[in-house]
């Protein structure tokens, strides 16, 4: 079973940024769709960004937009999502998810995504 694993959540001040990263173990991303989703307490898990690494398109949620950046990262197994100006309402578990076949257009439904991450705490105090 391919697994992904989160890394970079914490805490951190209204303002303040903070770097995810998505890595898979044991295999690489290449021409696969990666998304971020999050989850927050008492609501839906959400597809905030999402990149098709066979093309380098890029979807971002509105609320995201123009704060977050969804990037590959230096090696073939890794995702990056850059956080910047973040604020209390994007307290949530963040996972990644990837799928080799599927190709991301924005608001996509968390069953598209065939493997997971186990999610990481990003909590932004006020």
């Amino acid at each position: 079973q391919r697994q992904l694993v989160e890394s970079g959540g914490g805490l951190v001040q209204f303002g303040g940024s903070l770097r995810l990263a998505c890595a898979a173990s044991g295999w690489t991303l290449d021409y696969y769709t990666i998304a971020w989703f999050r989850q927050a307490p008492g609501k839906e898990r959400e597809e905030i960004s999402c990149i098709n690494t066979s093309d380098g398109s890029t979807y971002y949620t509105d609320s995201v937009k123009g704060r977050f950046t969804i990037s590959r990262g230096d090696t073939r197994n890794t995702v990056n999502l850059q956080m910047n100006s973040l604020r209390p309402e994007d307290t949530a578990v963040y996972y990644c998810a990837a799928d080799r076949y599927y190709y991301c257009s924005g608001n996509d439904r968390a069953d598209e995504y065939d493997y997971w991450g186990q999610g990481t705490q990003v909590t932004v105090s006020s």
